[in-house]
């Protein structure tokens, strides 16, 4: 109970090292975390691919599920809404903490506020270790969104919500109501899987999803999705009169393209692009003549992250996510589980903490 387990990365092209550390004594407002299941996100593969810099040592993850173990002395024990927290309780977290009382945080832009720190994305020190999802335990810092999860709701389905669906939950209200409008998604990840679900939920007439992978567009059906478009071959032509078009890709090309499918009055909401890619060509004339908007996510908000956990507990049996995970392994295989992602590109691999690999 003293020491926790960690696989930690040191840069990349090495090979990820499993460490221990002391479990610390809470500092005040804190929660200590058992976790459950961690899913590998396509931030951490950037990072262990070298396309994006982070501090290290660190320790990856941030999907995370996780059971709580102890509260500080003085933690209210309560959740982001007031509902009761105890030991053992299952718990999704936001991927951030930062300071309540900043000008972004009171703008509804937590994810900017002051004091910003982020889950799976932190250096390691020597007395604040605990804080991704590679690790057997997590200390949750005040500032953190916390919410109780139900423990119906499988394991490799929960880890998902803090991120993926949290951030889905946060494009689809830049979006506006969706009811009875006709949605364009660009990218089959697993962002452009929930984004379908979140929309058909909401009362979508009709979703398109398009992409370069069959595979994926023919999964998006599954959730939600009414039509599938494959983007090989070049002469393939988006629909046109989009009410909303999400780009969940960040392709210069795909952003540009779903512009052009919009109705007048038609909204672009861009969640994809977080990564290094060449910039994307407007042309302003028809945007302003078409009263076009376009509107940009980073992350999500406490808002958003409720209407995620919100959604995942009436529709985790709805849509098949379930499937999401393709492959399990375990902590010790976190470096497996990592090349598999690499090679293999499913939606998500999952790390079980409590078991040996499936």
């Amino acid at each position: 109970m003293n020491k926790a387990k960690l696989m930690v990365f040191e840069g990349y092209g090495q090979a990820m090292s499993l460490q221990e550390q002391n479990i610390p004594e809470l500092k005040s407002g804190e929660i200590l975390v058992k976790n459950l299941y961690t899913s590998i996100c396509g931030s951490d593969l950037h990072t262990y691919c070298g396309l994006r810099q982070e501090k290290v040592p660190t320790v990856l993850g941030h999907e995370i599920v996780g059971e709580i173990l102890a509260f500080s002395n003085d933690h209210p024990q309560t959740d982001h809404l007031g509902n009761q927290l105890s030991l053992g309780d299952h718990v999704s977290w936001s991927i951030f903490s930062s300071d309540p009382d900043s000008v972004m945080s009171k703008a509804g832009m937590p994810q900017k506020g002051t004091g910003l720190f982020k889950y799976g994305h932190a250096q390691v020190t020597e007395d604040d270790a605990l804080h991704g999802g590679l690790s057997t335990h997590c200390v949750l810092k005040p500032g953190t969104a916390i919410l109780g999860i139900s423990k119906e709701i499988p394991l490799p389905v929960a880890a998902i919500i803090n991120c993926a669906v949290a951030t889905v939950a946060g494009a689809v209200r830049l979006a506006g109501e969706v009811k009875e409008k006709t949605i364009l998604i660009t990218g089959a990840g697993l962002l452009g899987m929930v984004c379908a679900a979140m929309c058909k939920d909401a009362g979508a007439k009709f979703i398109h999803v398009a992409d370069i992978n069959a595979e994926r567009l023919e999964q998006a059906l599954d959730f939600g999705a009414n039509e599938s478009h494959l983007l090989l071959d070049t002469s393939v032509k988006l629909p046109e009169g989009i009410d909303v078009a999400f780009d969940m890709s960040g392709s210069a090309d795909a952003m540009e393209n779903s512009l052009n499918t919009l109705a007048i009055g038609g909204t672009a909401v861009w969640i994809g692009a977080v990564f290094n890619t060449r910039k994307v060509q407007l042309d302003a004339e028809s945007i302003v003549r078409r009263l076009v908007t376009i509107k940009g996510l980073h992350n999500y908000n406490f808002e958003d992250f409720v209407y995620a956990v919100e959604f995942i507990h009436k529709n985790h049996q709805v849509f098949p996510f379930e499937k999401v995970v393709s492959k399990e392994f375990s902590l010790l295989e976190t470096n497996a589980a990592f090349e598999y992602a690499v090679k293999h590109k499913p939606l998500r691999v999952g790390i079980h903490l409590n078991q040996e690999s499936k």
